[in-house]
C-alpha cells in the first residue's frame, strides 16, 4: 500500500484538542482521485493523506477544512463499508468558512456546479450550495455551531 501522511494516532484525545475532529463525513467516489482534485482545487480542502492500493485505488484519504476533516475512498474495493455504501445516494455536508464570497469565487473559478449563490439567511448565516462531480452536495457558510466542551 502506497501512502503519505502522518498515519493513525488512535486514542489521543479525539475531538478534544482542537486538531482532531470527532465527526468526519465519509464518502466513497467512483473516481476518488478526481474528487480529491475537485475538493482541494475548487473548495479549498487541504490534502492531509492518501493511501492507495497497488492498482491506484484510493483506500483512504483525509482532507482538512478549517478544524474539520472529510474522509474518502474509492467505490468498488469490497469490504463491509463499501458493501454497506453500495446502494446509498449522494450525501450533503456543511462546512463553515470565514469568507463565503471569496470561497464561492474560488469554486466558480474551478468550474464547480453552483446550485445556490451566496445568500444571506434569516438566521444570520451567509452561505452557498454546490454539487460535486458525483452528486454530493456541499454547503459553505458563515454559521459554525458552538459545541460544548466535554
Amino acid at each position: 500500500m502506497a501512502g503519505r501522511g502522518t498515519g493513525h494516532r488512535a486514542g489521543r484525545d479525539v475531538g478534544r484538542d482542537g486538531r482532531r475532529p470527532s465527526i468526519c463525513p465519509t464518502l466513497l467516489y467512483a473516481d476518488a482521485r478526481a474528487a480529491i482534485k475537485q475538493l482541494t482545487e475548487a473548495f479549498g480542502f487541504t490534502e492531509m493523506s492518501v493511501y492507495e492500493d497497488g492498482d491506484g485505488s484510493v483506500l483512504h484519504a483525509e482532507l482538512a477544512q478549517g478544524n474539520g476533516a472529510v474522509l474518502l475512498g474509492s467505490k468498488g474495493r469490497g469490504g463491509p463499508f463499501d458493501e454497506a455504501m453500495r446502494d446509498t445516494g449522494p450525501c450533503a455536508v456543511y462546512i463553515a468558512v470565514a469568507d463565503v464570497d471569496a470561497h464561492h469565487q474560488r469554486a466558480l473559478a474551478h468550474g464547480a456546479e453552483i446550485l445556490v449563490p451566496p445568500t444571506d439567511q434569516p438566521y444570520g448565516s451567509r452561505d452557498y450550495l454546490a454539487r460535486d462531480a458525483e452528486g454530493n452536495l456541499w454547503s459553505f457558510g458563515t454559521y459554525a455551531p458552538e459545541v460544548p466542551s466535554p
